[in-house]
């Protein structure tokens, strides 16, 4: 994670990508870069209004489907287990 945000703010990431195609599209990679070039393209707006108001646009939605799917399998997984099963 930590180097895919550095290569984008390298600006090397995209070449990367074209170069290794779908092999940059997994999405712990895929995350950081959109984090990162997310908060780069709103830098001249500030730090807290510009990257921080801006960096969250893209994947929050994504972070909040992964909390709230993890939060189903979990009340799931408990009614599983207090009805008796696995």
């Amino acid at each position: 994670i930590n180097i895919s945000a550095l290569l984008t703010g390298l600006g090397v990431y995209d070449h990367l990508a074209q170069w290794a195609g779908g092999g940059t599209i997994i999405p712990v990679t895929g995350f950081a870069n959109t984090l990162t070039s997310a908060a780069i393209e709103h830098r001249s707006e500030g730090y807290v209004l510009g990257v921080g108001g801006n960096m969250f646009k893209i994947a929050g939605p994504v972070i909040t489907f992964g909390v709230f799917s993890a939060f189903v399998i979990a009340i799931l997984k408990i009614a599983i287990q207090e009805l008796g099963g696995i």
